[in-house]
């Protein structure tokens, strides 16, 4: 994938916290229930992205959500597939290594520890699944526990894999993925098995950074991520050139951010534009949009789902230089002034996730700029879906709408205020 490092651009926008009031040349978003909503707002383009609306428990996609019309769709990576290329990194990081090298206490097995960030979300259900298949520790399920004795290659022959612990990394406050617990919970297994822990692993690069930053860490051994934040990357850089053991990260797993956030607005700008059917997901993405523009990243379409996905791309100290800043798409150019600027409101969950915030709302601001979008966005606390719903108001002064949910059942509280 070619890619081009350019600065970030100004983007005309509003960035709000959902639990203040703000003002733009949008209008203005006030508190729950100043909403003056009309049935006309359920025509209007619908993206869903990052947290796929399903059943939390099953995992079943909510289609209901997603036919709530014709210009409704969902944009996020492909998860199965990222799951897959983490659990990869790891073996394949095995593979590099002696028995003497990885099992540092000479048990004869490779013992990790698992972070899991959130049980009813199909993204970390796909990660755990993807570990657990590559390392033969996988039963039945991605439930905390749910595991049995596996086995990886070694540079000199194999190891038996044992999962000593995994952990659902919620807060005392309700908050998913949460970095500060995973150190809570890392720095306790340390004490708990010591030298036993020959491998961390993490649903995400927060947790795993959280982890790294614990003072017992135990030096040397390898972490894997996922995300490709900026600080991990730099981390699994810093590692590479490291000349004595520490705590870094070894590997990460890209899910383009980039190319998510640009399709996460360009699906909505396509439907603006008149794009009807197919072309609503392909225009700007797989084939030349009116403006010349056609992203270079891969993706793929999910007609049975209506989901437009990014390709994963593991990172490791190869390739690690590629992955840092705000790296645009050079297939996208800016939009001529002629074409309208339309107005959309955005909605992102956590205001304190590390992804989110440090590395996808940088690239919505950047697109939004090149697609002649005005941007405001609202952002939550994690835990809860009201703290988002409070600030999507005033719906009228939007042309669409890009919505990233607290819960992955939550859909229809959305959909039911655009349909009021």
């Amino acid at each position: 994938m070619n890619k081009k490092l350019i600065p970030l651009l100004a983007v005309g926008m509003l960035l709000a916290s959902c639990g203040g009031t703000t003002t733009s040349s949008t209008g203005t978003s006030s508190a729950a229930g100043s909403s003056t909503t009309t049935s006309k707002n359920a025509a209007k383009p619908v993206t869903f992205f990052n947290r796929q609306p399903s059943n939390p428990t099953t995992g079943e996609i909510d289609m209901t959500t997603m036919n709530f019309n014709d210009k409704t769709l969902y944009v996020g990576f492909d998860a199965a597939g990222g799951g897959a290329i983490q659990g990869k990194l790891i073996t394949d990081y095995l593979a590099t290594k002696n028995k003497a090298e990885i099992d540092r206490n000479g048990d004869g097995y490779v013992g990790y520890v698992l972070c899991i960030g959130d049980s009813a979300h199909n993204d970390s259900i796909a990660r755990t699944t993807g570990i657990r298949k590559a390392l033969g520790t996988w039963k039945t399920s991605a439930a905390v526990g749910d595991v049995q004795e596996g086995t990886v290659t070694v540079k000199d022959g194999t190891l038996k894999v044992k999962e000593l612990a995994s952990k659902q990394m919620v807060s005392t406050a309700g908050a998913t993925w949460d970095a500060a617990t995973a150190a809570d919970a890392f720095g306790g297994w340390v004490s708990q098995y010591t030298t036993a822990i020959d491998v961390v692993v993490s649903n995400n690069d927060g947790m795993a950074m959280g982890c790294l930053g614990v003072a017992t860490y135990p030096a040397g051994v390898p972490a894997f991520g996922y995300d490709a934040n900026a600080d991990a990357v730099q981390s699994v850089i810093n590692g590479k050139k490291a000349t004595t053991a520490g705590a870094y990260l070894t590997g990460t797993v890209s899910q383009n951010a980039g190319a998510q956030a640009f399709m996460t607005l360009q699906t909505l700008r396509n439907a603006l534009d008149g794009a009807t059917g197919d072309k609503i997901h392909t225009l700007g993405v797989t084939e030349a949009d009116a403006q010349g523009n056609k992203m270079t990243a891969e993706s793929v379409w999910e007609s049975s789902t209506k989901a437009l996905k990014a390709l994963n791309v593991p990172v490791t100290g190869d390739n690690a230089d590629s992955y840092l800043g705000i790296i645009m798409d050079k297939g996208i150019k800016q939009y001529a002034s002629t074409v309208a600027t339309k107005k959309v409101l955005l909605t992102l969950y956590n205001s304190a996730d590390n992804f989110l915030s440090g590395t996808y709302k940088p690239y919505l601001k950047a697109y939004a700029t090149l697609l002649n979008i005005n941007l405001t966005i609202v952002e939550g606390d994690g835990q809860n879906e009201q703290a988002c719903l409070d600030k999507f108001t005033n719906l009228d002064n939007y042309d669409a709408y890009a919505i990233n949910l607290v819960r992955t059942n939550d859909g229809p509280s959305y959909t039911d205020l655009l349909k009021a």
